[in-house]
């Protein structure tokens, strides 16, 4: 079993950045892959961005790539997610999630625990 809460989200404009953070704690961590995902009003769940279980292999989706960076501390049982030059478009529901596996996925009905998710806004 694994416990995960999300920090950091909040109302930013857009250009801005902010750093998301997923605090886990229950089960090894650091045998799980890591991933973000959002999910704006009226929409599906997406994927965003995933780490394995090392750090040492990322993936994130297109329409984030170059802006946004998820990144983990094993020793801190925390994964991240530095999100820059937000857009409007960006506006959502920000979730982390776990892995029983250490690779990543950019699949949601892989990942077996997830937190409660962090809204983020961005404006002009």
């Amino acid at each position: 079993q694994v416990q995960l809460v999300e920090s950091g989200g909040g109302l930013a404009q857009a250009g801005d950045s902010l750093r998301l953070s997923c605090a886990a704690s229950g089960r090894r961590f650091s045998n799980n892959a890591m991933g973000w995902f959002r999910q704006a009003p009226g929409k599906e769940r997406e994927f965003v961005a995933a780490i394995n279980w090392s750090g040492g292999s990322t993936y994130v989706t297109d329409s984030v790539k170059g802006r946004f960076t998820i990144s983990r501390d094993n020793a801190k049982v925390t994964v991240y997610l530095q999100m820059n030059s937000l857009k409007l478009e960006d506006t959502a529901v920000y979730y982390c999630a776990a892995r029983p596996v250490g690779a990543v996925s950019p699949r949601p009905y892989e990942y077996s625990y997830w937190g409660q998710g962090t809204q983020v806004t961005v404006s002009t």
